[in-house]
């Protein structure tokens, strides 16, 4: 029998206090070895929660406890932190209190188990390169494992406990709807012409190489708002521009990969959002923190160093027309020779047609009023909304007169703002669409759900990463990872390793969103803990983890900007004309330049404390000495065609 020391401060015991039954609240299975807390809520004889401190502590029979073991009263009920279970199986655990006393029992599983659902999902992902069957199959394995090893049972309870409990949490579904209205509105932008016209607009300077390839690059944040139509759209429209003015075909694909994820995936508003923010939401509400989402995501762009410093890579090689490794030879050969692509290459497809389309057949006029004029709505009511709920919760707090910004964003909501905000944005471009006579009400009611369809895959799978990261919180992956290497890794090296992580993972499966759905959940945590474990400050503990959730946003998008077979990677070949293989190999030197460049200056030394501010410039620098030193100007012919 095991008698626990109450802690805690200004406790006033009640003698009595009615007390007739203990509840006893555990998790569904607990790891071998590993220190786990308990809930007991006194209740009253006609079934109500006690509110006061009855008169005795609680008395524990059946588990370990450690030296460091406690159990403090909180608000009305005791929980109980550092109980250790020392043997797997079902365990019976007994708790007194006074002459109450109750029984549950509890599953112990080895801690090694903990980790295979987050490993298979990977394994398969990386065998099978299906991104639903591999989330599928690591959720399938953590509810066996939750619910009595049932295998059948275990496949069901995916569905109706992971899935379910999912989708019914008020903020997901927040997402979900803001992702489908986003999705929505670049459908209505595509079909109308508005995303065509605002690229035509910007490649009225493109007359020179550098023109050309400047216009490219700078394309990319015109059509930040999606990845998939950035490269559909920019492909296609630079490819006549690009041919003209002997640029290769390598070389087009590369700005117009470069200027996908890496752009949408740091954007303030765009189809990513709202993924990365439930991701981050999720991570946060492991570790019990109630900070917003939306403010985290905002501090981690300046520490998303890969991605930057990829983008100002091929401003620079567009800049200086320098090039090397295996792009060099492919513009020698478009420039001097006037061969777009190599000898015996084989270009992919041209996907204009994947693209949504509406106007049964017609020429869409190519207005950038009418993609523009949308997306401003987005980003003026989504900052609206953050002002509006920002400044409502304050009010309700009790706090008047003029407060910062900053202070007014951290209390808003952002999931109710970005909702506004997409939903106006739907209505301005099917408005604009019908009032033109560019499209009739069906059609861009069409081209609106066509938008909607675009998002089902990435919903399903944010759904299904939202399901793998409550398994592996129910399973505690999390807390074993913890305790190996606790006192073994530094909490400064997380950010760097986290990067490396999720650069082999998302470059080996070809996609970015599984990879951040599978170690988002895992490295929040184990990022916070070590941490903590290390006695850091709570500043210093924030900084950490902000760079944490960065290297698993930052080292995703490597493998979907590089990998052989990720989808932008492959769509950008296609918009392109490019060969595919020949895109590949002629990227990755300067792929691989900007994440060694990311890690060397940003990642590491900011860990230590280095200001962000100062990491940003140096790498531009680092940079612009590696195209300099490395780099060749690409030679032209005395005269272009």
């Amino acid at each position: 029998m095991w008698f626990l020391v109450l802690t805690g401060s200004a406790l006033t015991p009640v003698q009595g206090g009615g007390l007739d039954t203990l509840e006893i609240r555990r998790p569904k299975v607990v790891l071998r070895g590993i220190p786990f807390s308990l809930e007991v809520v006194p209740q009253t004889v006609d079934g109500n929660t006690l509110t006061q401190l009855p008169s005795e502590a609680p008395v524990l029979e059946g588990l370990s406890l450690p030296p460091s073991a406690t159990v403090t009263w909180d608000v009305d009920r005791w929980r109980i932190q550092g109980v250790v279970a020392e043997d797997s199986g079902l365990r019976d655990l007994v708790v007194h209190c006074g002459e109450v006393e109750s029984r549950a029992r509890v599953r112990v599983i080895p801690g090694w188990l903990s980790v295979l659902p987050p490993l298979v999902a990977i394994a398969l992902a990386l065998i099978l390169r299906q991104v639903v069957i591999s989330l599928i199959s690591g959720i399938w394995l953590g509810a066996i494992f939750l619910f009595d090893y049932d295998v059948g049972g275990g496949f069901f309870r995916v569905l109706d406990y992971f899935v379910v409990n999912a989708l019914s949490d008020r903020s997901h579904a927040q997402i979900i709807l803001f992702s489908l209205l986003f999705g929505g509105m670049v459908g209505v932008i595509t079909a109308n012409g508005g995303a065509q016209g605002i690229a035509r607009l910007i490649t009225r300077y493109a007359r020179t190489p550098r023109g050309g390839q400047v216009a490219t690059w700078g394309l990319a944040f015109v059509l930040f708002f999606d990845d998939y139509a950035n490269v559909l759209v920019r492909g296609n429209l630079m490819r006549p521009i690009t041919d003209r003015l002997r640029i290769s075909r390598e070389k087009l694909a590369f700005y117009v990969d470069t200027g996908a994820a890496t752009v949408a995936s740091v954007m303030v508003i765009s189809t990513w959002i709202g993924y990365e923010l439930g991701l981050i939401e999720q991570g946060l509400r492991i570790i019990g923190s109630d900070e917003n989402a939306y403010t985290v995501f905002l501090s981690t762009i300046p520490f998303r160093f890969y991605p930057i410093f990829a983008l100002w890579f091929a401003l620079l090689i567009a800049w200086t027309g320098r090039d090397f490794g295996p792009m060099w030879e492919a513009e020698r050969r478009a420039r001097l020779e006037g061969k777009l692509l190599r000898d015996g290459a084989e270009p992919a497809t041209d996907l204009t047609a994947s693209a949504p389309s509406a106007g049964k057949g017609r020429e869409m006029p190519s207005r950038w009023i009418n993609g523009l004029l949308p997306i401003a709505t987005i980003l003026v009511v989504g900052l609206a909304g953050l002002w509006v709920t920002g400044r409502a919760a304050l009010q309700e707090q009790g706090v008047e007169g003029t407060v910062g910004i900053g202070e007014v964003v951290r209390n808003s909501d952002s999931y109710v703002a970005l909702l506004w905000a997409s939903f106006a944005g739907c209505v301005v471009a099917v408005v604009l669409s019908v009032v033109q006579r560019i499209l009739t009400l069906a059609e861009a009611l069409d081209a609106w759900v066509a938008g909607l369809k675009s998002m089902t895959l990435a919903m399903l799978i944010l759904l299904l990463a939202w399901s793998l990261g409550a398994v592996t919180e129910e399973v505690h992956t999390a807390d074993y990872l913890v305790q190996l290497l606790r006192g073994v890794l530094s909490p400064y090296w997380l950010p760097v390793l986290t990067f490396v992580t999720a650069a082999v993972v998302s470059f080996s499966t070809g996609t970015s969103w599984a990879t951040m759905a599978i170690l988002m959940p895992l490295v929040i945590p184990l990022g916070h803990t070590l941490a903590m474990d290390a006695g850091l400050s709570a500043d210093v503990a924030s900084h950490l983890l902000v760079g944490v959730i960065s290297s698993v946003l930052a080292g995703a998008v490597f493998g979907d900007h590089c990998s052989p077979i990720s989808d932008t990677t492959v769509l950008s070949s296609m918009a392109s004309a490019c060969d595919h293989i020949d895109h590949v190999w002629t990227q990755l030197p300067y792929a691989l330049s900007a994440a060694l460049v990311g890690m060397l200056v940003g990642d590491i030394p900011t860990a230590y404390g280095f200001p962000v501010w100062l990491s940003l410039p140096l790498g531009a620098v680092v940079i612009w000495l590696v195209v300099r030193l490395l780099g060749r100007p690409v030679p032209s012919p005395v005269s272009q065609a």
